[in-house]
């Protein structure tokens, strides 16, 4: 039988998988505190939290929710981040950022994204994805192109009458070449 630690930790870990969204799943060994503080800051900017979990209650509560963990997912010092679609895909873009591959200590595991387990290969690529803003911006864009090319083909019609109205008018106005002018 569990001690009480384990089973509080345990039914916190099953609350949480229950209602976040997404869930990216890093290695944490060799971290300082310091660099863990930053990248935690960076992360709470989407409202998103990093934690250290226990293997075998993470584990044990994964299978709880349908996701069967492999061992090399959930080996040595192990930190879950915690958050919402957007705030995932946020997390994934700052534990994958050039500074933090450099160091080396940090690596994606795996991730539990729209109620899919993804590998560390996909876990990665989630970094890849645009966040809400952009996307609202590129069909916004798609759904404006269309309509500007018929408001300047709408356009083009009457600009075009008035330059040759225009000329024209200009034509008259201006006296022959051969002509002398009155005096």
């Amino acid at each position: 039988m569990p001690n009480l630690v384990n089973r509080l930790l345990s039914s916190e870990y099953d609350s949480v998988l229950g209602k976040s969204e997404g869930v990216i799943i890093c290695t944490l060994g060799g971290i300082t505190v310091h660099q863990l503080e930053r990248i935690r800051g960076e992360l709470a900017k989407e409202k998103v939290r990093l934690r250290m979990v226990r293997n075998s209650l993470l584990r044990r509560a994964m299978a709880e929710r349908g996701f069967e963990a492999t061992p090399e997912m959930l080996a040595g010092n192990i930190g879950v981040a915690v958050g919402s679609i957007e705030g995932t895909i946020h997390a994934a873009k700052v534990l994958t950022a050039p500074e933090i591959k450099k160091a080396g200590k940090l690596q994606l595991r795996g991730a539990i994204f729209d109620g899919a387990l993804l590998g560390p290969a996909d876990a990665a690529l989630l970094a890849g994805l645009p966040d809400k803003k952009t996307l609202r911006a590129k069909l916004l864009s798609c759904i404006q192109g269309p309509v500007q090319g018929l408001v300047s083909v709408l356009n083009a019609l009457p600009n075009g009458t008035a330059r040759v109205l225009q000329a024209r008018v200009d034509q008259q106005s201006a006296p022959a070449e051969g002509s002398v002018p009155a005096a």
